[in-house]
């Protein structure tokens, strides 16, 4: 499928209905076009080991869509309550304006091939919300589909990570990796700090972890 989508929902009128004001301030112009070709460069170095070219690819929690307009794969798509990802989503990506745990309402199962999930689970407010969103990814994900998970590790950020109001579930790779097995996913790589360079500049102190899709 090609061009740009968007499946809408109602305005909320909490913090989901605030979510573009929250980011905008929170990222200045400045520093997202550095880390946009950041994200461009990361791509091609080191996420392109793990996205094949023939892929369905899924970034959940897309923001600005720095992962998904660069990544190359046949079909991108992108999943964000916030309204700016489309006006962000380079063309061909397919955006879906809904909450993560309705994923499974817009993406088909067993389609995708691989997710991607950066700095998105802390923000969900229990573990039976990620648990949620979690049984959501595996089923729409093919069998033997991964999930790529990068998000603060409290055990090295500390009490930092509740520096964002919007931080409600604080996680270590052990728990990251704990939830995903409950949720039906074999942990493949699991790294409690990210220190490799580029990836240090943007996630540092944030853990890196693969889930295969099992059955």
């Amino acid at each position: 499928m090609n061009g740009t989508k968007e499946v809408d929902q109602p305005r909320d009128a909490g913090l989901n209905g605030r979510i573009d004001t929250l980011y905008a301030n929170r990222f200045p112009d400045a520093e997202r076009r550095a880390k946009t070709q950041l994200w461009e460069t990361l791509c091609a170095s080191f996420f392109s080991h793990y996205v094949a070219p023939s892929d369905c690819v899924l970034d959940v929690g897309a923001g600005y869509c720095d992962f998904i307009n660069h990544v190359r794969a046949q079909r991108r798509i992108a999943v964000d309550i916030n309204p700016e990802t489309k006006r962000h989503a380079a063309p061909g990506v397919e955006v879906h304006r809904v909450g993560l745990e309705r994923i499974p309402e817009v993406v088909p199962a067993g389609s995708v091939d691989f997710a991607f999930a950066s700095n998105v689970f802390e923000h969900l407010r229990n573990p039976d919300a990620l648990l949620e969103v979690l049984g959501g990814l595996r089923t729409v994900l093919r069998p033997g589909g991964r999930l790529l998970i990068l998000q603060p590790n409290i055990r090295h950020v500390g009490a930092a990570f509740w520096d964002f109001f919007d931080h409600t579930l604080p996680l270590t790779e052990k728990g990251m990796a704990e939830a995903l097995n409950v949720a039906g996913f074999d942990v493949r790589e699991e790294r409690s700090y990210v220190n490799m360079r580029p990836l240090q500049w943007l996630f540092g102190k944030q853990m890196l972890i693969l889930g295969e899709r099992r059955g």
